[in-house]
C-alpha cells in the first residue's frame, strides 16, 4: 500500500475543509426531517393555515426555520411535496418579543446574533444573502429585514416582527407567507391573515400550547376548515432525543404540564379536575330504564356562555348516577332550550343554580320563571346541599368519589360532555369557568339529587302509554 504524499494529504485536508464549510454555511442541505415534520411541510400543498404543535426541544422551531429558508431561496429538496414558489417571495418571521425573535428564529435562520464569523451558519446559506441584513431598533444585533437570493434569480425579502409591537404594526404589506413561532395573539393573527389573502399565501405557526384553549388554539383544534390543519408532535416523534432519556425528561416537569411540554397537547392550567380515564366512566346508552330509577335535570343557564342541561338517572339500589343525556346550546332563548329538553324528559324536575333568580334585562323576571312559564318543572329554589350551602368543591368531590368507586357512568355518545370533561381544569388552584356548561349542570343535578323523581321520560305525547310506579299522589313513594 502506497504511503500518501504530502500533496495527497493536502488534497484530503482541503476536501475535508470544503465539506466542513459546506455543512457550516449550507446547513439546510443536511436537514433530515422526521415523519411529523414532513407531514407538516406536505400540508402546505393544500392548506393555507397550518399549526405544528409540539413539546419543548422537539424540533418545531427547527422545522419552521427550514420552511422559511426554502421559501426564501427556492431551493426545495427532491423529497419536498409541500407548497413551492418558483419566484422570489415576501414573508414575515414573527415571535413574542424582539429579543426572543433574535435569539430563536433569527439565530436559526442566520447564525449566532452578534458573532460575525457565525453569520450564514443558519438555515439560509451564507452565499444566498444579498447585502447585510438591516438592523432593527431597540435590541442589539436584532435584524429588521433580510434579502435572500432566490433560485429564479430574483430577491426574496423577509422581515422580523414581534407581537409586542401590537396589531397596528402588522398592517399594510402584502405577503406570500408568515411564520409565527410561539402563540400569536388572536387579533394579530387575524391581521396576518389579511396580509396573505390577495396572494392566496400561507401562514404557519409553531408552538407549545402552554396557554390552554385560547382562541387561536381553538381555531385549529375545534373549527373545522378545508384550509386549516394541525400536526401534533410528541417526545417519541423527536428522533434526536434518545429513548433512554425520555423518562428523565418526563420527570422534570410537573404532571399538569406534561401533556403540553412532552406530548404536544393543550395545557390545562394546573391540572385536570377529574383524572379518571374516560373508559372507566363510559357506558353504552341505557336502553331499559327501570321505572323506579329517579330522574333529574341539572341546568346551567346561558348567561354570557352556552346553555347546558344534563339528565341524570339515579339507581338507588347501587347508588349509581348515570348521565343519560346532555344538551348544550349557544345564542338561543329559554323557549328553545325547553323545546329540546321536553322532548327527552318533560316531566322530569329541573335543578338550577342561584343565577336563575337573577332578573332578565328584557323582561325583568327571574330566569327560572322564564322557563317555568313555558311548562318546565323548575324546582322552587336554587340548588343547595341539604345543609343549605352551595359549595362547588363539594360537588366536585362527590363526582370524583363516585367516578373512583364505579358509581358514576356517562353514556358513550355524549361527545360534548366528554369534551368538557377532558378540558375541565384548574388555574391558580381555582376551577377555570370556561366551557364548563355541562360539567356545571352535572354538578348541580348531583347537588339536588334528593329531589329526583321516578317519572316517565319523553315528551307529553311520547310518554303516553308508558308505565309509571304511581300516579296522582302528592308524595314520593320511595
Amino acid at each position: 500500500m502506497a504511503v500518501p504524499t504530502t500533496a495527497d494529504l493536502r488534497e484530503t485536508l482541503e476536501l475535508l475543509e470544503a465539506l466542513d464549510r459546506r455543512k457550516t454555511y449550507r446547513a439546510f442541505e443536511y436537514f433530515e426531517p422526521y415523519p411529523k415534520q414532513r407531514e407538516f411541510f406536505a400540508l402546505s400543498a393544500t392548506k393555507r393555515e397550518i399549526m405544528l404543535t409540539a413539546g419543548n426541544q422537539q424540533g418545531k422551531t427547527h422545522a419552521g426555520a427550514y420552511k422559511a429558508a426554502v421559501h426564501l431561496t427556492g431551493e426545495y429538496p427532491a423529497w419536498w411535496t409541500g407548497r413551492r414558489w418558483d419566484r422570489p417571495t415576501r414573508g414575515w418571521i414573527c415571535g413574542e418579543t424582539s429579543l426572543s425573535v433574535r435569539d430563536t428564529q433569527q439565530k436559526k435562520l442566520c447564525g449566532e446574533p452578534g458573532v460575525d464569523a457565525d453569520f450564514g451558519t443558519g438555515m439560509i446559506p451564507k452565499a444566498a444573502f444579498v447585502d447585510k441584513p438591516s438592523l432593527s431598533r431597540g435590541v442589539t444585533d436584532a435584524y429588521d429585514t433580510i434579502q435572500v437570493r432566490h433560485k429564479s434569480g430574483g430577491i426574496s425579502v423577509a422581515r422580523f416582527k414581534s407581537y409586542e409591537q401590537g396589531r397596528a404594526k402588522f398592517q399594510g404589506e402584502t405577503l406570500d407567507w408568515i411564520w409565527d413561532d410561539e402563540e400569536c395573539p388572536y387579533e394579530i393573527y387575524l391581521e396576518q391573515l389579511a396580509r396573505i389573502t390577495a396572494t392566496q399565501g400561507l401562514i404557519y405557526t409553531t408552538y407549545t400550547s402552554m396557554l390552554g384553549e385560547t382562541k387561536l388554539t381553538e381555531r385549529f383544534h375545534k373549527e373545522e376548515s378545508p384550509d386549516r390543519a394541525v400536526v401534533t408532535m410528541g417526545l417519541k416523534d423527536a428522533l434526536h432525543i434518545p429513548p433512554e432519556d425520555h423518562e428523565k425528561i418526563i420527570a422534570q416537569y410537573p404532571e399538569y404540564q406534561r401533556v403540553a411540554r412532552i406530548y404536544g397537547g393543550i395545557m390545562r392550567g394546573e391540572g385536570r379536575v377529574f383524572t379518571m380515564p374516560e373508559a372507566a366512566i363510559t357506558e353504552p346508552p341505557v336502553e331499559y330504564i327501570p321505572p323506579y330509577w329517579r330522574k333529574l335535570w341539572g341546568f346551567d343557564f346561558g348567561i354570557g356562555h352556552p346553555f347546558g342541561a344534563v339528565l341524570i338517572l339515579w339507581d338507588l339500589d347501587t347508588d349509581t348516577i348515570h348521565v343519560h343525556h346532555a344538551i348544550r346550546m349557544s345564542d338561543t332563548l329559554p323557549l328553545q332550550h325547553w323545546q329540546a329538553v321536553k322532548l327527552i324528559g318533560a316531566d322530569v324536575p329541573i335543578a338550577w343554580p342561584k343565577d336563575g333568580a337573577d332578573r332578565e334585562k328584557t323582561t325583568g323576571q327571574p330566569l327560572a320563571a322564564a322557563y317555568k312559564k313555558h311548562g318546565a318543572r323548575m324546582l322552587d329554589a336554587p340548588a343547595t346541599w341539604p345543609d343549605g350551602s352551595m359549595s362547588t368543591e363539594a360537588g366536585i368531590s362527590e363526582m370524583d368519589e363516585r367516578m373512583k368507586t364505579g358509581r358514576f357512568k356517562v353514556a358513550a355518545h355524549l361527545s360534548e360532555w366528554f369534551e368538557e370533561y377532558r378540558n375541565y381544569h384548574r388555574k391558580d388552584n381555582l376551577i377555570v369557568k370556561t366551557k364548563d356548561d355541562l360539567m356545571s349542570a352535572t354538578r348541580i343535578a348531583i347537588m339536588m339529587k334528593r329531589y329526583a323523581r321516578s317519572v316517565a321520560l319523553g315528551s307529553e305525547q311520547a310518554r303516553r302509554g308508558q308505565s309509571v310506579m304511581c300516579q296522582n299522589v302528592d308524595f314520593d313513594p320511595f
